[in-house]
């Protein structure tokens, strides 16, 4: 039997398929304990729990209650985007290490204010980016973010099936205060957070078309987006929520040649290099299986290390999503300056 009397316990919030995958991890790992579960679902807090063995005790349609009752020393939250705000800041108050899905929150004074609660505090704040963990995508950042190399023109692109939630708008995704927008801040966050943490670059200006399915322009179905960077470079972000399939890539060139990151469907992403010749090389192979979101949280805290995906980095994509929105309605080029004139160095 495993000894846990030195584990992290650990609650989680949301018991969708996300948040299930998340408290296997940490039901699994010896160095946690999954001790917790909230919903707002009484009928998915009794499947989870049954299929977690959390005991019905333990088990909480009230969030906050289970920080207050439940002896914990972390979160996983994996609810509704709309939520992510609230509920990271209500454990960051209780002195909890927490593990946030993405995006970090739906609005930039928000995301920004929770990046600065995180700073101040001296838990752990990780954000769910699990890009971070691919190693294609790490010796990217370790050639550009990392290294002495500059991007000069950049591409990424994500394409996805969600014509079932535009086409009926029950899906939480489909709620205006749940989801915070459409296809770009819940699943193109992905390539915009990947293309901000490998290069390292720092954003200056954004330029968007954006196709919105709703009258109140809340939620994207695709969009196009340029953005520039204060080192020079330029960035083409297309993303599209009303395709057949899922394809992903991020090509990143500079003066000696490529890095191209590709995935299929929520496969592991792969890539390779192209030198100054055109030859490819092909070094970078899919995920480390040893590492997962748990693993990577569960490191941060016992080494007091920064995690792979910071709140930092949470705040950075969502200022660039939020800005390439901003622009698509009203048909500009906006300066993340003058946008958001708020936001200190750290950020931009």
């Amino acid at each position: 039997m495993v000894d846990r009397s030195d584990a992290v316990t650990v609650g989680i919030a949301g018991v969708g398929s996300l948040g299930i995958r998340l408290a296997r991890q940490f039901e699994e790992l010896p160095d946690s304990e999954l001790v917790a579960l909230a919903d707002v679902s009484e009928e998915s807090l009794a499947d989870a729990g049954a299929e977690l063995s959390v005991p019905a005790s333990s088990q909480y349609l009230d969030y906050e209650a289970m920080l207050d009752e439940e002896p914990l020393d972390a979160v996983g939250i994996a609810t509704p985007n709309g939520l992510h705000y609230r509920q990271a800041s209500a454990a960051l108050d209780r002195d909890l290490h927490v593990l946030c899905e993405k995006p970090l929150a739906t609005s930039v004074e928000d995301a920004h204010d929770l990046w600065e609660r995180a700073e101040a505090s001296d838990r752990t704040f990780m954000v769910g980016y699990q890009r971070h963990f691919n190693p294609a995508y790490d010796l990217a950042r370790e050639r550009w973010a990392l290294g002495d190399r500059e991007p000069r023109f950049i591409t990424g692109e994500i394409t996805h099936d969600w014509q079932s939630y535009y086409e009926h708008m029950e899906d939480w995704r489909m709620d205006p205060e749940l989801s915070g927008g459409g296809h770009l801040l819940n699943v193109g966050t992905h390539v915009v957070d990947a293309i901000l943490w490998t290069t390292g670059l720092t954003p200056t200006h954004v330029n968007a078309y954006v196709d919105f399915h709703d009258d109140d322009q809340i939620f994207d179905k695709q969009s196009s987006t340029i953005i520039e960077f204060e080192e020079g470079a330029m960035a083409n972000v297309s993303d599209t929520g009303v395709v057949a399939r899922t394809r992903e890539h991020v090509h990143i060139w500079d003066e000696e040649g490529a890095v191209y990151l590709e995935g299929r469907e929520w496969d592991d992403r792969t890539g390779m290099t192209i030198d100054a010749e055109g030859t490819e090389h092909d070094p970078y192979n899919g995920y480390d299986r040893r590492l997962s979101k748990g693993t990577a949280f569960l490191e941060a805290i016992e080494t007091g290390e920064e995690p792979p995906a910071t709140a930092l980095d949470g705040l950075k994509a969502v200022v660039v999503t939020m800005a390439a929105y901003e622009s698509g309605r009203r048909n500009e080029r906006l300066s993340l300056a003058e946008e958001f004139p708020f936001l200190d160095d750290a950020v931009l």
